[in-house]
Formats: structure tokens, sequence, C-alpha cells
């Protein structure tokens, strides 16, 4: 547990919980209508008292919308990793413990998903389904599973060839009662591990697509819809990208340092 008490254990996971708060409970503080509410009169004012980030180019307060596009980020990111762990731990677990035929089988398959690039499978699906939230977190997760399998399938695979799951099998113990009892607890941390560094791609992945027009659909706060509406305003209003893109880098930032804290501390066979 030392590892949480270094610097970046602690700025890691303030800025986690701070995201994760900013998600939680700022819907339910902050009306949508005042993420919603144009002021033509104040269009593009820079940071006020009376709007700490400024407004966009509808005169909308960039302060509301940035909290209430965290919603939407971390939504849409724990929802696909979500998924995708979900498709791709059994097809790991599976492939990695029972080997032979059925390991070259469901790799081959997952090995034509990751021929693609993640984003550019997510695009594809996304345009295939159609621009919206449910959408987007499919695309996200199907693009994001070939990853978290082989990553599964290796763990699955490590612990298997263990000496206490072969006494187990020469027990007796079945298929099932040694992947529930010795296989998946075993696998666990580098679950965890995986899955928090994931979320940053995945909020990264979100901000791609919505800015491309292919994610979270106006009005819907979004910080890749944020930043998209800024590009014709960059010269006059640079905080209408530059505070969305903030919000993006220092969420992508906190979970990618405490990912790394999350495996030295999970992983024995890492050190600090």
């Amino acid at each position: 547990m030392r590892g949480f008490l270094t610097p970046k254990g602690l700025i890691g996971a303030a800025i986690v919980i701070i995201v994760l708060a900013i998600a939680v409970f700022a819907p339910l503080i902050i009306p949508d209508k005042l993420a919603t509410a144009m002021d033509m009169r104040a269009r593009l004012s820079g940071p006020t008292l009376a709007h700490p980030f400024g407004t966009d180019q509808l005169g909308r307060d960039l302060f509301y919308r940035v909290m209430l596009g965290a919603r939407t980020s971390v939504l849409i990111a724990g929802s696909a990793v979500l998924m995708s762990i979900v498709i791709g731990l059994p097809l790991g677990i599976v492939s990695g413990y029972y080997g032979g035929v059925i390991d070259n089988v469901l790799m081959r398959l997952v090995d034509t998903l990751l021929s693609f690039p993640a984003l550019l499978l997510a695009l594809t699906i996304s345009a295939v389904l159609g621009p919206n939230l449910t959408n987007t977190i499919i695309a996200i997760g199907i693009a994001f599973t070939p990853f978290l399998a082989r990553i599964i399938r290796g763990e699955a695979l490590r612990v298997a060839q263990m000496p206490y799951v072969e006494a187990a099998r020469a027990a007796g113990t079945t298929d099932a009662m040694m992947i529930v009892r010795h296989i998946l607890p075993n696998i666990m941390p580098a679950i965890i591990v995986q899955g928090t560094i994931s979320l940053a791609f995945a909020i990264l992945a979100e901000a791609g697509l919505s800015f491309l027009g292919l994610g979270t659909q106006p009005p819907d706060a979004s910080w890749g819809l944020m930043i998209q509406a800024s590009r014709d305003y960059l010269d006059v209003a640079p905080w209408t990208a530059l505070v969305p893109g903030a919000a993006v880098a220092l969420t992508v930032l906190g979970l990618n340092m405490f990912g790394d804290v999350l495996r030295d501390v999970l992983d024995p066979r890492t050190t600090s």
C-alpha cells in the first residue's frame, strides 16, 4: 500500500476521486438548463467572476458544461471498459486455460480485430450503428475487447501452469471450479490494472468520436463535442478549446498515474 503514498499515487488518486465526484454529483447540483442556457450578449466572453471558464459561441457557461461533460465521459468510458471486460474475460480465460485448437481459433479472431487500430475500429462501428451515446459505448467496448482478451489470456495461461493448479486438477477438480476458484481470483489484479488504464484510452476515444461527430450529440455536454465546436473560434476565444482539452488531459493523466501505482501495488512481479 506504500505505493499510494507516493506523490504519483496521491496525485493520481486525487484526480480520479475529483473527476468521479464531479461526474456523480454535478448533474444533481447543476440543472441542465444552466448548461444549455444561451446568452448571445455574452458569447465568447473570457473568464470572469460570473463565468469562471468563459462562455462558448452560443453564450453558454463553459464551467457548467465542463462539469456536466465529466458525466458523459465517465459514463461512456466506464460502460465501454466494463463491456470489453465482460466480453474479453471469458474469451481470454477459455483460450488460456484450454489452449490447443480452442486457443488458436479464439486468438485468431482476436488478432483479426487487433489488426485494426482501436480508434479506426470504433469509428467504423459508430458510423455503421449511428452516432448516439449507446452506440458510442458499443463501438469503444468492441474496439477495446481484443486488447483485454489478449492480456487476460496471457495471465490465464500463466496461472494454469502453476503447481497448485496442477495439484487441484490431479485431485479431480472440475474445469468450472478450477476457473472460479484458482484462475479468476489470481488474474483479477491484472484485470483491475488494465481496466483502469483502459479508462484513460476510452475517454480519449470518446472525445475523438465526439470531435468527429460520431459520438455524443448536441445538446448533451461532451468534452470532445466542446473541442469540436471551438475550431472556428480558436483565434478569438482559445479558452473554448483549452478548457475542455485541459479536462481531458488532466483526467487521462490522473488515470494513467493511478493505473501505474495500482500495477506496482497489485502485481508482486513489479517494483516501484
